[in-house]
């Protein structure tokens, strides 16, 4: 049996969880309309490669990846795109982004499209095969998981997969991982070629013994170097450094990245994706979703990327004293701005609430410096200081007590007596001081702007002085010999002239040097 660590702080609320996980996955039917964001991914949107009227089939691309943190957008069944424009969409902000609205047209007609076998196939190639199927981690991060893979300025010697899953509500990779555990294996395999680890770990907290067993009996194949980790069931045990701390007893200080200490973490459900790519050449249309909450019957299904929020929770049935939904679990997830937003890559769940289920937070009173919050942070902040900090606008003092180690996790405000929501003041504080870096960084731009055109300007009058001074030298001869002969010698009388009256000038300060006194 592996050895266990433990990572600071942790708190234990209520799973909910069994609700979603009376039923198997069902395979949601076709909306009526897809909604595809061209930005799901962490970097550059999407390039739109359609227009409107375009007859599409199902994997066929219709945004192309720009620059080199971007990831590729695909058609999630056939159909006919009938609008690109800003629509709104799962955001903090409930600002619209640009997307494509596709109206499908019930054939589910896919593109020709063939697998590889990865171990005759060079790394890059299958780095450049998950750029174009737009695989990103589907554990909330949605970092591109072809820049994930690159092995080329890291030595990886431990892969984790994150099977943890310890955000109430969320049951989506306990369910893929109780049904789908072989294709995961897979996937891990590939994962561990590409990256040349030593190791495959794979961390399922132990309140999923289905999930355990199913994963257990297909790493059985794989031999030693892949190995299924029980490990307790706290929040946020599913956090990719308090997970690695657990399971390797690596931590990883401020500013440093996890591949540096040779570890590096996908989602489970990120190894599924990534086989699918590489084994049959299917590019990221769905994923699993939970949907929970006040709703008739909870469970998991398999979503089209770009399905209506609303057709979905339908099939669940909300209830009718539903106000809202949130998208993620409770503790780290984002109120909707509107029922019509779509799935998209970092839709893991959708939960319906009410004020029974989350009844509205009791006015926040002064903090009583209990420390509790201190006591159950998992990045070992002091969650009091930086509430403190970000209240008075004192940025520095907050990034000075490492304010962006904080994963926002909302352990602080879970267990303080006050109700004081501290996460949204330190996302509050980090969203202030990206604005203000943005701002300096426009201003150095602006003055290295004008400094670079003072030089140029000074560099252009210096070329023309030069340009004149030779110009008048290389006329000079000429001048000379246009003159009489009498008048190159009075030329000359006078050039010794002016040369006699430098000399003398320049004897007079020199004697004025030596004698200071006269």
């Amino acid at each position: 049996m592996s050895k266990l660590y433990h990572f600071h702080g942790g708190i234990h609320p209520p799973s909910n969880k069994t609700q979603s996980t009376q039923r198997p996955i069902a395979c949601a039917p076709l909306p009526s309309k897809l909604v595809i964001p061209f930005h799901q991914h962490v970097g550059n949107r999407a390039k739109p490669i359609v227009q409107i009227g375009d007859h599409v089939l199902k994997g066929q691309k219709i945004g192309q990846s720009e620059g080199q943190l971007s990831s590729a957008v695909h058609a999630s069944t056939s159909g006919t795109v009938t609008a690109i424009d800003m629509q709104l969409v799962a955001h903090h902000s409930g600002l619209p982004d640009l997307c494509v609205t596709l109206i499908p047209d019930g054939k589910d007609e896919w593109i020709t499209h063939n697998g590889v076998d990865y171990q005759q196939t060079s790394h890059s190639e299958l780095r450049h095969l998950l750029r174009k199927a737009g695989v990103v981690g589907l554990g909330g991060a949605v970092f591109p998981s072809d820049l994930k893979t690159d092995a080329r300025h890291q030595k990886i010697t431990t892969l984790i997969l994150n099977g943890a899953e310890c955000e109430p509500y969320i049951s989506c990779d306990d369910m893929l991982m109780r049904e789908r555990a072989l294709e995961i294996i897979r996937g891990a395999e590939i994962m561990r070629f590409m990256l040349d680890a030593a190791e495959v770990l794979i961390g399922i907290e132990d309140n999923k013994p289905e999930a355990i067993r199913a994963m257990q009996l297909a790493a059985a194949s794989s031999g030693d170097k892949m190995k299924v980790i029980v490990v307790p069931t706290i929040y946020p045990g599913g956090g990719a450094k308090q997970l690695m701390r657990v399971l390797t007893g690596i931590e990883v200080a401020a500013g440093v990245r996890s591949t540096e200490k040779g570890v590096q973490c996908f989602n489970v459900a990120t190894a599924l994706t990534i086989y699918r790519a590489i084994q049959f050449g299917e590019p990221l249309l769905s994923r699993i979703v939970t949907v929970a909450g006040n709703v008739r019957q909870a469970q998991n299904f398999e979503a089209l990327i770009g399905t209506p929020i609303d057709e979905l929770v339908a099939l669940c049935e909300a209830l009718a004293d539903t106000n809202g939904y949130i998208m993620g679990g409770p503790m780290m997830g984002m109120p909707l701005p509107g029922v019509h937003v779509p799935v998209v890559k970092a839709t893991n769940c959708i939960i319906a609430s009410s004020k029974k289920l989350f009844p509205p937070p009791p006015p926040a009173m002064p903090c009583i410096r209990c420390t509790r919050c201190v006591d159950v942070c998992p990045a070992e902040l002091q969650p009091q200081d930086l509430f403190w900090f970000a209240q008075s606008k004192e940025f520095g003092r907050a990034q000075e007590f490492n304010l962006f180690d904080c994963i926002e996790c909302g352990a602080c405000s879970y267990v303080c007596p006050s109700h004081i929501p501290l996460v949204q003041f330190y996302r509050f504080a980090k969203s202030e001081i990206r604005v203000r870096e943005h701002d300096k960084q426009l201003a150095d731009q602006a003055r290295e702007r004008h400094e670079y055109r003072e030089h140029r300007i000074e560099r252009e009058k210096l070329e023309r002085a030069e340009r004149l001074a030779a110009k008048e030298k290389s006329a000079q001869p000429a001048v000379i010999e246009s003159l009489t002969p009498q008048q190159q010698v009075e030329l000359a009388t006078l050039e010794a002239s002016r040369a006699h009256i430098r000399e003398l000038a320049k004897s007079e300060v020199e004697h004025t040097v030596e004698s200071p006194g006269n």
